[in-house]
């Protein structure tokens, strides 16, 4: 399961990183989570991450950037592969 969250991660940045620069509002990827895993990850971000620091806003990061932020931060949290994908959803969820 890791590999797969790994290349659809890898896949997210590299088709990120093809689109232009110039657009000024991009929306985010369509969640593969649903509404209750969402609301779920939105609990789990608040408990499981704001344990050990402060919460960042979710807003302060694109959802390319969020994939390493996540990547690096779900072992430490000791999230499952669906946990990791609901709060990820629920992070790229978040409106700007």
């Amino acid at each position: 399961m890791k590999k797969i969250i790994a290349v659809a991660s890898f896949t997210a940045v590299l088709l990120a990183s093809c689109t232009p620069k110039a657009s000024t509002a991009t929306a985010p990827a369509a969640a593969t989570s649903t509404a209750e895993q969402i609301a779920q990850g939105k609990t789990i971000f608040e408990n499981s991450c704001g344990r050990c620091h402060k919460l960042p806003d979710p807003t302060s990061h694109t959802s390319v950037d969020w994939v390493g932020i996540m990547n690096r931060m779900a072992p430490k949290a000791k999230l499952t592969d669906e946990q990791h994908q609901w709060v990820y959803d629920y992070i790229v969820s978040v409106k700007k």
